[in-house]
This record gives structure tokens, C-alpha cells and sequence, in this order.
């Protein structure tokens, strides 16, 4: 595990006017404490602290602190917590743990997938599920690993990799249940026919149909009633529109 040196200088915690004015002069507000030890506000250079987050170890990075004017009993340190600005996505304040070498600490390490595009069950169109981008691991500080990786290469559709079954270097616990999935190929999603969608379909026929069944009986000529033969002894009416003279 790689390691990185950083110089800090001890500050007065006098509040945000006063962080403010640390992270003008390009360095962060942080504080340091752990195994027995009082916590002690520190600033370190932003740079600095920038460069060794950005290494291949990540916030998993072992930080050794020399803090001028200030002996420390410990000076080998993990980074707790990183707090950000939700606007600026700047660092505000950051959290060092005092640790020991020969004491197993808990740390989250990312997984990493490798030949993805060349798994069968991606090939024939099944869905890739990473369940856990990060697992929890213990160790010692000195073999915290910068990732797990999942060779994806031989896998098929409904194939999947459990906890049981990562590869981890030796020494290194993973602390997810044996049988906890981690990652998986399922079958490709379905397109699902809606039933309105059917019916919707049918139904101008229906309507089509009913239509000209409509209009077939406004269309046919009617019926010719039978002229009502004039009564026994009663001439028959004139025709319509014209008078007798």
C-alpha cells in the first residue's frame, strides 16, 4: 500500500470565519485524532492533500502527517471522512485517523469489472447488475488493496459472482455475507404488449363495421305499403293537389 507524506501546520478551531480563511490561503481545514490521542485542528495544503487522493490508492491512501511544532506519538494516518461544499463540490473539512500498522482496520475497496463486451451473456443482449460497486473488507493498513476485480469474460446469462467467490489477496477478509450476490447477468427485459394497446388496435374495425351496418339500412329503400282499399259503398279519394271542378 502506497503512502504519502504531508506537512501540516496545528490552527486554532475558531469556527467557519476562520476555516474560511485557511482554505483562502490554499490550504484545508482537517482535524487528527485516534488511538489515545487528544484531536488536534491542522490545516494542510490543498495541492498536496489533492495529489495523494488522486493516486492509484484512492481515499484509501496512507497519510503520514509531520505537523510542525507538534510530536506526534503516531504519525500514520488513514482518511476518516472528506467533507464537501454541496455547491462549489470543493473540500471543506477533512477527518485523519491515527492508526497502527499492526492493527486490522475496516475499509470499503471498489470493484472493478474486467472484459465486460466479451461475456457471452452480455453478447446475447443480457443485463449486467454491479450490486456492489464497493465491498468492505479487513486488513492490515499495509495490504488494503486498491480494488477487486470480476473477470467477466466466461460468463453467461443468469450467471452470477458471490462474495464466497472474489478473488482476495491474502490477508484481506471480505466482510459481505458469503452468499450476497455481487454481480450478475440477467436475461434480456421483454417488451411487454400492453392489453389496451390491443384493444385499441381492434377497435376501428368495430367501429368500421358497425358503421356500415349503419348506413346500410339508412340507404335501403323502404318497404312499398300496400294502397288501403276504399271502404264498401264509399268512392275512393281524389288524388293529392287536385280538385274536383
Amino acid at each position: 500500500m502506497q503512502t504519502f507524506e504531508l506537512q501540516a501546520k496545528s490552527r486554532t478551531p475558531d469556527g467557519t470565519r476562520k476555516a474560511r480563511a485557511v482554505r483562502r490561503n490554499e490550504m484545508l481545514p482537517a482535524v487528527v485524532y485516534g488511538h489515545g490521542m487528544k484531536p488536534l485542528a491542522i490545516e494542510v495544503p490543498e495541492r498536496a492533500f489533492l495529489k495523494a487522493i488522486h493516486t492509484k490508492a484512492g481515499e484509501n491512501v496512507l497519510i503520514t502527517l509531520q505537523v510542525e511544532g507538534v510530536k506526534l506519538k503516531e504519525s500514520t494516518c488513514r482518511i476518516k471522512d472528506i467533507q464537501q461544499n454541496p455547491v462549489t463540490d470543493k473540500i471543506d473539512h477533512i477527518d485523519f485517523m491515527v492508526i497502527s500498522l499492526t492493527e486490522k482496520i475496516t475499509v470499503k475497496v471498489p470493484v472493478v469489472l474486467l472484459h465486460v463486451e466479451d461475456a457471452p451473456g452480455v453478447k446475447e443482449g443480457g443485463s449486467i447488475d454491479l450490486v456492489h460497486r464497493e465491498i468492505d473488507v479487513e486488513c492490515l493498513p499495509t495490504q488494503i488493496p486498491e480494488k477487486v476485480e470480476i473477470d467477466v469474460k466466461p460468463m453467461k446469462i443468469n450467471d452470477a459472482v458471490h462474495a464466497k467467490e472474489l478473488s482476495l489477496p491474502e490477508g484481506v477478509k471480505c466482510l459481505l455475507p458469503l452468499d450476497e450476490v455481487v454481480f450478475a447477468i440477467h436475461p434480456p427485459r421483454e417488451e411487454e404488449v400492453k392489453p389496451a394497446e390491443e384493444g385499441a388496435a381492434a377497435e376501428p374495425e368495430v367501429i368500421e363495421k358497425g358503421k356500415k351496418e349503419k348506413e346500410g339500412e339508412e340507404g335501403a329503400p323502404a318497404a312499398a305499403k300496400p294502397a288501403s282499399a276504399p271502404a264498401a259503398g264509399k268512392p275512393a279519394a281524389p288524388a293529392a293537389g287536385k280538385e274536383g271542378k
